[in-house]
């Protein structure tokens, strides 16, 4: 949304700036702005709206005039998210509470004025949203939320590795090296859903390459979109260090055992157990399985959101 990266663009002139967006995740993506109410001719300043439930159809109302912006904003917003299915998004970030750009808990009033609902969604939010489905998103309150926040990013990154598979075409032994490549990834957001993707990855050289690649996604995003607990962590690195304990002393056994229960337990953060597992991984020159795990590296370290989960 516009108004986040601090261009003044709100009903009232001003913005949302926010500074996650703007000062750490801006050095790594090119963003596309977005504001469905001013970009449909609404102006700047403008009357505040709101959504509003006439006999099941959701209209969008000034909240004075009560002027039905509906018929304008439905027309710009299939047109813009036309074009943004074919910009090669890689995530979005929506505007909490807005009519337009809300992602959760919307507000809808009825034609008493009276709220009969808190779990609308904006309209622009829900038109793009449905039209990808796959497609990382978040509202800027929630990454006030650091499991949330680093779970975005992480879903923006894989995201974009995923695109860049489906973009060099057909290629069964590239979907089994990325799969590959996520494992510890997957374990720890859902066993299940790694399972269930391993055996779309197996049908890839005998089946329709689309079909594969298009069910894969669905699950790929679907384990992503679940939130790594510490529990699934854990699991994952002490996955990670059985294909070490051949190379590792007995003392850097306890040593890194002991940081993982720890982070399990909630003393330390992530970023602990996983620095100390990639020293023995560099020190020891492999596995080369291991070394070429994104769970290792999800993102750049630069930004620094392992260090607060």
């Amino acid at each position: 949304s516009t108004c986040l990266l601090g261009e003044s663009v709100r009903y009232n002139g001003g913005h949302l700036k926010d500074a996650f967006l703007t000062n750490t995740v801006s050095k790594y993506v090119d963003w596309v702005p977005v504001c469905p109410e001013a970009e449909s001719g609404m102006g700047i300043p403008r009357e505040a709206v709101r959504l509003v439930d006439e006999e099941g159809k959701l209209k969008m109302r000034g909240i004075k005039s009560k002027y039905d912006h509906s018929l304008s904003m439905n027309k710009w917003i299939e047109s813009r998210t036309s074009e943004l299915t074919r910009s090669n998004l890689h995530g979005y970030v929506f505007t909490k509470d807005s009519p337009s750009c809300g992602l959760f808990r919307v507000k809808i009033y009825g034609d008493n004025e009276q709220v009969i609902s808190r779990n609308g969604r904006g309209l622009f939010a829900g038109s793009l949203s449905s039209k990808l489905p796959h497609l990382p998103i978040e509202e800027n309150g929630r990454l006030n939320d650091p499991r949330l926040r680093e779970n975005f990013i992480e879903r923006v990154f894989v995201y974009k590795r995923w695109s860049q598979l489906i973009a060099d075409g057909r290629s069964p032994k590239n979907l089994v090296k990325f799969h590959s490549q996520l494992k510890l990834t997957l374990m720890a957001h859902s066993v299940v859903h790694y399972r269930e993707a391993g055996r779309i990855v197996a049908r890839a050289g005998a089946e329709d390459w689309a079909l594969v690649t298009q069910e894969y996604e669905r699950v790929l995003m679907s384990a992503m979109q679940r939130l790594a607990t510490t529990k699934k962590h854990a699991n994952a690195l002490q996955h990670a260090m059985g294909l070490l304990k051949r190379d590792l002393s007995s003392g850097d056994k306890t040593e890194l055992l002991g940081m993982i229960d720890q982070y399990r337990v909630g003393l330390l953060p992530i970023i602990v157990p996983i620095t100390l597992l990639r020293h023995h991984i560099n020190k020891i020159g492999g596995p080369k399985w291991l070394v070429d795990q994104t769970y290792l590296d999800p993102y750049p370290s630069e930004m620094m959101l392992r260090n607060h989960v």
